[in-house]
């Protein structure tokens, strides 16, 4: 029975940037398109959303004031070894960011902004 409700379970997926309104529409077009999405706003609010979530990936900003997008996706990948996490950033400084965790030894995908829903949806489906 539980392989049944697995199956046709929507996959969770976290968006963080502290644009709102990119936030909040990246979430509407993944609920439109079949995901379960959810818009949080800083890096700080993705993790502690982590626990009762449950994400099945996480797409984040990179830079937000306070927790960066990697720092949250480092906690995440620590919590969720499963989930899934791809990252954008329309500014210049992700590079260094980038290098850095690299070197801690995280990869993580990136795109960059904007996004447009078509290619963030072909990386979702990968």
């Amino acid at each position: 029975m539980s392989e049944i409700a697995s199956t046709t379970q929507k996959p969770k997926v976290l968006v963080a940037d502290d644009e709102q309104v990119i936030a909040n529409t990246l979430a509407i077009i993944l609920n439109q398109a079949g995901f379960e999405a959810r818009a949080v706003f800083s890096g700080e609010k993705a993790v502690e959303l982590l626990d009762s979530f449950q994400p099945d990936m996480l797409i984040s900003d990179v830079i937000m004031t306070g927790m960066t997008g990697i720092e949250a996706a480092i906690i995440t990948r620590q919590r969720l070894p499963k989930c899934k996490i791809l990252l954008f950033s329309g500014q210049a400084a992700t590079a260094d960011l980038l290098e850095k965790a690299r070197a801690q030894g995280h990869e993580f995908e990136i795109l960059a902004k904007p996004v447009h829903p078509t290619d963030l949806l072909a990386k979702l489906k990968n």
